[in-house]
């Protein structure tokens, strides 16, 4: 039997990290990260890939700020399409791409068209690119007769251009100058080559930490099941950045013929998971995945551990992959279990270079979650991927019950409500500051020094209850801590 028992297993709360000597305030500290060899994140935080978390305001918003959003995969494929693509059109700094209408396309049309991608402007132009001329909300605010052409109520004189070669800074200049909040890039025939607005500058300026590509678009990944190809192939055509290819059990077969094909036929990172030994994390990595998650059964909404009887604990599974990935430039996510901004500093403390947030991040306003009140409080519906209500609408797949019809599916997660805690921008902040002020007392300058010299001390069952407020009866709560999470 010693030989069955490998070693105890360490949790978030089973553990505290020792202060050292520090030279550092939290301001000082460098909070970017790497996820994988091509993408960096200005705060190390991912949204996951489930249906009551991101789809496309949560993976803007978390964007926005530094991080990046996974749309979840219980959609069709041109559902989670469309999501990437209001993510990647949101902030766009010098849009390559624009949308455009033909001028013999109705009002209808536009209208559309601008709800669909929610924009106030479209250019339009012939079928060789040739710009025409612009409509916008405007034109069409007062119109009763939306069959009429885009041709006839589009304006055609005095149109706003420049060349492709603008700055931002010229074309804001331009657009400021003129009164208008879009600018035309065309070439020497007058081409169509882009669009400027003045709200994707704006939007530069208000979020200097946003994660962004090399087209100064937001980024934003995908989750993919496995053999999945035809959702993967779509996905890349669009742009998505990352993929996720998500199962509950990471160290399978099935994942690894997977992440084999899409590393060779397609020119996208792969994010690969779930996971929680080192055997797994070698295997992942030589068959070509970019980033490992690491997390069986850790999660609120997860009952894996206790309806299979399998798992390793957190704190454990990080360390042991993150040794194994060692000396490699393969990141390491820590997807699951963490309730406060404190467990973020140990995850990475652990090993981890990413986290990746659901609970968390579920009773976010910018959540899917449809809103719940309860005894006079609101709350957002939250549940795992493993649920029945998740199984049914498409999420089998993730943990390999396919062919079971809905009263022979087997769940492994619960559903449930989580407290309501606002816009995702103050309640990151907050996040962020727990991570900032824990790497101060551990005297550490950015994450790479937090991995490599944070040191554990193992606490008892009595210092867990030391660590939260006792003694007395809270009366405000503060913004980064809520009494009812600590259950």
């Amino acid at each position: 039997m010693e030989k069955k028992i490998h070693y105890r297993g360490i949790k978030f709360d089973d553990v505290l990290l020792e202060p050292r000597y520090s030279e550092l305030v939290p301001s000082e500290v460098d909070v970017t990260t790497k996820l994988t060899r091509r993408i960096h994140l200005n705060i190390p935080i991912l949204s996951s890939p489930m249906d009551t978390v991101t789809e496309s305001a949560m993976a803007i918003a978390l964007a926005q700020e530094g991080g990046l959003g996974i749309i979840h995969k219980n959609l069709s494929i041109a559902d989670q399409v469309t999501e990437v693509i209001k993510v990647k059109r949101t902030a766009n700094g010098i849009i390559n791409n624009p949308a455009t209408l033909h001028p013999d396309a109705t009002a209808a049309d536009a209208r559309q068209m601008m709800d669909t991608h929610r924009v106030s402007g479209i250019p339009v132009v012939l079928e060789n690119g040739h710009l025409e001329g612009i409509i916008t909300r405007r034109d069409l605010r007062f119109l009763e007769d939306l069959s009429v052409s885009v041709s006839e109520v589009m304006t055609k004189d005095h149109l706003v251009t420049a060349t492709g070669s603008v700055t931002l800074a010229e074309a804001e200049k331009i657009l400021m100058e003129k009164k208008v909040e879009k600018l035309l890039l065309v070439d020497d025939n007058y081409i169509l080559t882009g669009l400027i607005t003045i709200k994707d500058i704006d939007m530069q300026r208000s979020n200097p930490l946003a994660c962004k590509d090399e087209l100064g678009r937001l980024r934003v990944g995908a989750a993919v099941g496995v053999h999945d190809y035809e959702r993967v192939e779509t996905l890349v055509s669009t742009g998505v950045d990352i993929l996720v290819l998500d199962s509950a059990h990471g160290h399978s077969k099935n994942v690894l013929e997977t992440v084999r094909r899409i590393k060779k036929d397609w020119d996208i990172d792969v994010i690969v998971g779930n996971i929680a030994t080192a055997e797994a994390a070698k295997d992942l990595i030589a068959a070509g995945a970019d980033a490992i998650k690491v997390g069986i059964g850790p999660g609120s909404i997860c009952t894996t551990r206790v309806v299979s009887g399998v798992g390793v604990p957190q704190i454990s599974a990080i360390y042991n992959v993150a040794q194994a990935a060692a000396g490699t430039d393969v990141s390491i996510i820590a997807d699951g279990g963490i309730r406060y901004s404190g467990d973020i500093t140990k995850a990475l403390a652990a090993g981890a270079h990413v986290v990746m947030l659901g609970g968390l991040l579920a009773g976010l306003e910018e959540s899917p979650g449809s809103k719940v009140f309860y005894q006079g409080r609101q709350f957002k519906a939250y549940r795992g991927m493993g649920s029945l209500g998740a199984m049914v609408r498409g999420s089998s797949e993730r943990y390999r019950q396919t062919k079971a019809g809905p009263d022979k599916l087997v769940p492994e997660g619960v559903e449930g409500r989580v407290p309501y805690r606002g816009t995702l921008g103050p309640f990151v902040y907050q996040l962020v500051g727990g991570l900032r002020a824990g790497m101060g007392y551990c005297g550490t300058r950015n994450i790479e020094e937090l991995r490599r010299d944070a040191r554990f001390v193992q606490i008892s069952p009595a210092t867990v209850r030391e660590n939260h407020p006792h003694d007395i009866k809270i009366t405000q709560e503060a913004p980064n801590y809520n009494s009812e999470d600590n259950g």
